[in-house]
């Protein structure tokens, strides 16, 4: 992990949020004191200290032990079932079937998820009320940066959001009002506009790719358009609408920038970019060759999630707590190390893969084949398939001890970058946008693969999106961008797994997934708490 320090300071009060121990990298922050509202937001540097509690709000809806995004999004694809243990609650069941049934007294599973959020929400949209009143002087430049930055986390919370619920309130200043839901054409636009300001105003040598080690997961201008092209090429496909003020050209104008820019390239190997699958294990010393690894950072990453392994119990919050759900339950083979079970891998997916695709092995455990069934713990293991996620996992040493630094529990002290976007994608949406070199960017993408030239389409493209960017929370959005029945009809299996060493199955119904119209339950306390302003979306 690539750690360095920024001497600021970490705790100030944001209106209602409180910032605290901040992640690694820039937001890697040492608490020295604490500053109110009402001496604070005067200077640049408050400023770009407020900035680091936005990060910090980001980071949060990811580490704060809620049912994240990125899981979320790969149960309600056709990459992965809901898994966990034989045991537990069937939660994860629920919402991997679009079925509230599956366990009908979980009806607050993103309860924490909403109010990370709007939290993070919050914080930014105290900065955007705050910034006409700090000292700028003669420097315009920091103050339009620290917008864009603002203004690009705001948008991509807003983002996951409105992909999970729809019809969310669109809060624009920092207030606890009591609000209904918006159109969700309205809050494309809120996310749009946000998204072309901050490709605008954040100069492009803000955030050089050179010094990725001091300000790898700072927005970038090349994020804010990559960013801006996914969330135009889900809006108008699922809404068959193009309303957000921006157009298909200059979309595709600011992917052609990216490519550009050269500040980012296609690793040469594409299992360097996981640890899990680039680690070796020395059992003679008893540890991990980290050499094949590309690094946080690396060419490749646009915009990730950033995070630490300094969490603790004590309020200290900037690990990467999905990640462990994603382990193979109770089972150490390291270099992968255990976690709860979730997101078994769907069949489907491996044999999607040609046996000369470099990604099979790059992206999926392969239980039986590499030889982890004979300690594999199949008694308390909830649909197992065979198969696990090898780019998000827990790490674990030869011994089985965790891996993670810091406190080494296991739990709490994942430290691995989410990567939001990555330069195959920003290779392949401009293909799929139409670019003059669509077979060019196409063919990259595949020969990194390890495989051969293949015509450029529409369908051939998803179907190396699906490929490509297994397990990195893109697929169901990339299916139900492409119409609600296809998405149905992709995701409605009926699939053989085992349940505690026994036969089951998963039964996912097109029906179920066209009644929820692909979004999820808002969570039932938030509608108490609303009086009933907030309506719960169909099918739950």
């Amino acid at each position: 992990m690539n750690k360095f320090k920024l001497n600021i300071i970490a705790a100030i009060v944001i209106g209602m949020g409180l910032l605290s121990s901040c992640a690694d990298s820039f937001l890697d922050s040492e608490s020295k004191t604490t500053v109110t509202d009402g001496n604070f937001y005067r200077t640049v540097a408050d400023a770009e200290m407020a900035l680091i509690g936005c990060y910090d709000g980001f980071q949060r809806t990811s580490a704060n032990g809620n049912l994240a995004f990125y899981v979320a999004s790969e149960i309600l694809s056709d990459n992965c079932f809901g898994g966990t243990g034989n045991t537990d609650a069937r939660a994860y069941q629920a919402l991997d079937r679009f079925d509230i049934s599956q366990s009908p007294s979980d009806n607050n599973l993103f309860n924490g998820t909403w109010s990370d959020y709007y939290a993070g929400i919050f914080r930014c949209n105290t900065l955007l009320q705050k910034l006409d009143g700090i000292s700028w002087g003669n420097n315009t430049t920091a103050r339009k940066r620290i917008e864009g930055e603002t203004r690009f986390l705001r948008a991509i919370m807003y983002f996951d959001l409105v992909r999970l619920f729809e019809r969310v309130p669109l809060l624009t200043e920092p207030t606890t009002a009591n609000i209904p839901q918006s159109e969700p054409a309205e809050i494309y636009k809120l996310i749009a506009g946000d998204l072309k300001f901050a490709a605008e105003n954040i100069p492009s040598d803000a955030y050089p790719k050179a010094k990725a080690s001091e300000n790898d997961g700072r927005v970038t201008t090349y994020a804010a358009k990559s960013m801006l092209a996914r969330v135009y090429l889900f809006y108008t496909g699922y809404y068959k609408a193009d309303d957000l003020g921006v157009s298909q050209s200059e979309i595709l104008a600011g992917l052609e920038d990216v490519i550009n820019s050269n500040e980012y390239d296609l690793v040469s190997t594409y299992k360097s970019l996981w640890p899990a699958a680039s680690y070796i294990p020395n059992k003679k010393d008893n540890t991990l060759d980290r050499s094949g690894y590309a690094g946080m950072g690396n060419i490749e990453t646009v915009f990730t999630q950033k995070f630490n392994n300094t969490s603790d119990y004590n309020g200290n919050i900037d690990g990467n707590r999905w990640l462990v759900m994603l382990g193979m339950r109770n089972t150490n083979w390291s270099p992968y190390g255990k976690g709860w079970g979730a997101c078994s891998v769907n069949p489907k997916l491996v044999n999607a893969y040609s046996d000369a695709d470099q990604r099979k092995t790059a992206s999926v455990i392969d239980i039986v084949g590499e030889g982890i069934a004979k300690t594999f713990d199949m008694k308390d293991t909830r649909e197992y398939t065979g198969y696990s996620n090898k780019k998000y996992t827990p790490i674990a040493l030869p011994d089985g001890t965790s891996d993670t630094g810091g406190s080494n529990d296991f739990q709490i002290s994942q430290d691995q970058d989410f990567i939001v976007i990555r330069y195959a994608d920003v290779l392949l949406m401009a293909a799929e946008l139409g670019s003059p070199k669509a077979q060019s960017y196409y063919d990259k993408v595949r020969k990194r693969a390890g495989l051969t030239a293949k015509t450029v389409s529409q369908a051939n493209i998803i179907e190396e999106r699906r490929l490509e960017f297994a397990f990195e929370g893109i697929r169901y959005w990339d299916l139900l961008r492409q119409g609600l029945d296809v998405a149905a009809s992709t995701i409605a299996q009926t699939q053989k797994v085992k349940s505690g060493a026994v036969d089951d199955e998963v039964v996912i119904t097109a029906e179920n997934i066209k009644k929820t119209r692909g979004f999820m339950q808002i969570p039932n306390t938030q509608i108490t708490l609303s009086n009933g302003v907030l309506i719960q979306n169909s099918g739950w």
